[in-house]
């Protein structure tokens, strides 16, 4: 039996470094087991420069018909798991066919590579990057060792940025005026705002802010549209009278969030919402919803 299991095992383990391994910003990436692990962190035009270290089991060779390297952008919608759709493909060979007997160390660079799009991992897509190692054998399956690493595309606020000024209502019941201060907002942002009462004839119980993520992927009919709230923040509690003013600041750090997608690679596009929510004596529930943008900034010490 133990024969059995150690014939299914690879004849050698493959390892990925990066040169500046060290040194790199690490990022939080969570696994298909759901596993957080920190992965390094890249941005668009870097370059990878690294070397991959093939060992062989010991008194074992490794016989191939070639290795290569390729780095890899990658989409993969959850209802068509197993099926990558690259965005990103550059490759280099390491090895011509032969075979191996002993460790060998083969250095890699892939030059200032443009990676148009941040890693994101959702409910129904995942946009992941990865350096993919590959020893071609015959008659045998491949041997194949991954290592991940995320991307984060910084860019800047429009220094035209209007405010949200909107009026809702229920005639002759309700009505308010809610204004935010910004419609574009950076991943480390505060949304201050006000919302003034102008009309009040319900009892209102409370009133919250939500921020809610709309993951939208495929197209036509075969769309998946998923709505995930990640925050709710109380503003009031208890009836507001008429000409009330209620403040609104929300800090956005401690949420996950991630810059908005914009049909990225026509797969996915990823967009959020604040929704104003109120809620009367009889539970009943009255809300406006307002798409805003986000987008990552660099963060400076």
């Amino acid at each position: 039996m133990d024969y059995l299991i150690g014939a299914f095992k690879p004849p050698c383990s493959i390892s990925i470094t990066f040169a500046d391994g060290k040194n790199r910003k690490q990022a939080s990436m969570k696994k298909e087991n759901g596993q957080i692990v920190s992965v390094p962190l890249f941005q668009s035009h870097e370059s990878f420069v690294g070397e991959v270290s093939i060992k062989p089991v010991h008194g074992k060779k490794v016989e191939h018909n070639g290795i290569k390297i390729e780095l890899l952008g990658q989409i993969e919608l959850y209802f068509d798991r197993g099926n990558f759709y690259d965005f990103v493909s550059f490759a280099r060979e390491l090895e011509v066919p032969g075979e191996i007997y002993e460790r060998k160390t083969y250095p890699f660079e892939f030059s200032t590579v443009e990676m148009p799009y941040e890693s994101y991992n959702g409910v129904n897509v995942r946009l992941r990057y990865v350096l993919k190692v590959t020893i071609s054998r015959n008659y045998v399956s491949n041997i194949v060792e991954y290592q991940d690493f995320c991307v984060h595309n910084y860019s800047s606020l429009p220094s035209i940025n209007n405010s949200i000024k909107m009026e809702v209502g229920i005639e002759d019941c309700l009505h308010i005026e809610f204004e935010y201060n910004k419609s574009k907002y950076h991943l480390k942002d505060v949304i201050v705002g006000k919302i003034f009462f102008l009309l009040v004839r319900i009892k209102i119980k409370h009133m919250e802010l939500e921020i809610r993520r709309r993951e939208s992927t495929g197209s036509g009919q075969s769309t998946y549209v998923e709505t995930v709230t990640l925050a709710k923040f109380e503003l009031m509690d208890g009836a507001p009278v008429r000409g009330e003013s209620i403040p609104i600041r929300l800090f956005l750090s401690p949420y996950e969030l991630t810059p908005t997608y914009v049909n990225i690679n026509n797969k996915f596009s990823v967009k959020y919402y604040l929704n104003l929510v109120l809620v009367d004596e009889e539970d009943r529930r009255y809300f406006k919803q307002q798409e805003v943008t986000l987008c990552r900034i660099l963060e400076t010490s």
